[in-house]
């Protein structure tokens, strides 16, 4: 296990209480602010920001290898053509050339381990395998990837306007499942005995917390700030995020490569945030015409706006690309069965918060998606002793 893979198990946690943290502020806009679309499309949208943070750091490269290559050339100008000095100095870059040639490995391997947060400018050639992945290429990735992602974020969202921060957690958790399945479908992981069981056991501890019973002091309330909206409709939106989550985690994975040396993530999401911006903002439109969408409004107060804004930067920018690095670094599996640690998280959260219980059955299921994700991390290892 090296050391991307345990900073992508770091990332997992990290996200799952962002996560839960942001469901949490989200519902409570919706309460003033329903409207699933703006907050879906100002959240990926925002992913923008990346672009200039990711060309500003190629820039920064170019600038540093030039600087290091004419300080080479200004040695080499001051010495006499004949002088023994100069000589010198071509024998030094000889040896020097060598050294290269002998210690290539060993940069090669240093660059693998920056490639997911370092890019190489407009002439790129990022390795995935014998693959050279250009900017052309990651431009495409975004493109494709744009569309899934904004629909995975707004049926999301959309759940979370009409049913609980639970039910929409539980809801996602499922993704585990369906991204096993296309993983094993598309070639990008293969299926054994322990990972079946290991998602297996993850669905049915979140099968157990949706049958598990809850009371709080505060029930009345919430429910009717919900507007008694536990509906078919918001499950359904829940079940469909799961199952665009599970395809676009394996097709993330499928376009980084092995431990992301196939692609620049950071231009990666910033293109998904600009094409987002640009090429789906029309989609309002047929959803609020279709019924699923209230009329478009803005915020009606600055507070509102900070809020929204705040939330898009923490709870989409900054999440979703920890996650995305905890895909890349880990592996679609783990990673979507890390995020099954939302339901206990929330659990605790709402015991804090609203003061709500849990019957025996609801934190036995809670317990065994714990124990799913920590199967999921050592089924190889099953996989050898056993072997499966």
């Amino acid at each position: 296990m090296g050391w991307r893979y345990k900073a992508g198990l770091f990332l997992i946690g990290t996200v799952v209480v962002i996560w839960v943290t942001s469901a949490e502020v989200t519902q409570d806009i919706f309460t003033a602010y329903k409207q699933p679309f703006a907050v879906t499309y100002l959240g990926a949208s925002l992913m923008i920001v990346y672009l200039p943070v990711a060309f500003l750091k190629d820039w920064l490269c170019r600038y540093l290898e030039r600087r290091g290559s004419s300080r080479t050339n200004d040695v080499s100008s001051v010495v006499d053509v004949g002088s023994p000095l100069r000589h010198k100095v071509i024998e030094m870059g000889l040896q020097g050339t060598i050294t290269k040639k002998d210690s290539e490995e060993d940069f090669s391997s240093h660059e693998e381990d920056v490639r997911p947060l370092m890019g190489r400018g407009e002439t790129q050639t990022l390795r995935h395998g014998k693959e050279i992945i250009t900017t052309k290429q990651i431009v495409l990735y975004g493109l494709y990837l744009a569309p899934i992602w904004f629909v995975t974020e707004y049926l999301s969202n959309a759940a979370l306007a009409r049913t609980s921060v639970a039910s929409t957690t539980v809801l996602s958790s499922t993704s585990g499942l369906f991204t096993l399945f296309i993983g094993a479908l598309l070639g990008q992981d293969t299926l054994n005995l322990s990972k079946v069981v290991a998602v297996f056991v993850s669905m049915a501890g979140v099968v157990m917390t949706t049958l598990g019973k809850t009371w709080a002091a505060d029930d009345s309330q919430l429910n009717s700030s919900l507007n008694g909206q536990r509906s078919l409709v918001g499950d359904l939106f829940g079940l469909l995020s799961a199952v665009s989550y599970g395809l676009f985690t394996v097709l993330l994975k499928k376009f980084a490569g092995e431990e992301g040396e196939g692609v620049d993530v950071q231009k990666l999401f910033g293109y998904i945030g600009l094409f987002t911006l640009v090429a789906l903002w029309w989609l309002v439109w047929p959803l609020t015409a279709l019924g699923i969408e209230p009329k478009f409004t803005i915020p009606h107060s600055a507070k509102l706006d900070e809020v929204v804004l705040a939330n898009g930067f923490v709870g989409s920018v900054l999440s979703d690309y920890f996650w995305a690095l905890s895909v890349v670094w880990t592996t679609p599996l783990v990673a979507t069965l890390g995020m099954s640690l939302t339901i206990p998280l929330a659990m605790v959260a709402d015991m804090m918060i609203h003061g709500r219980h849990y019957s025996a059955i609801y934190i036995l299921g809670s317990t065994q998606v714990f124990a799913g994700f920590v199967i999921a991390n050592i089924s190889d290892l099953f996989s050898k002793k056993l072997g499966l």
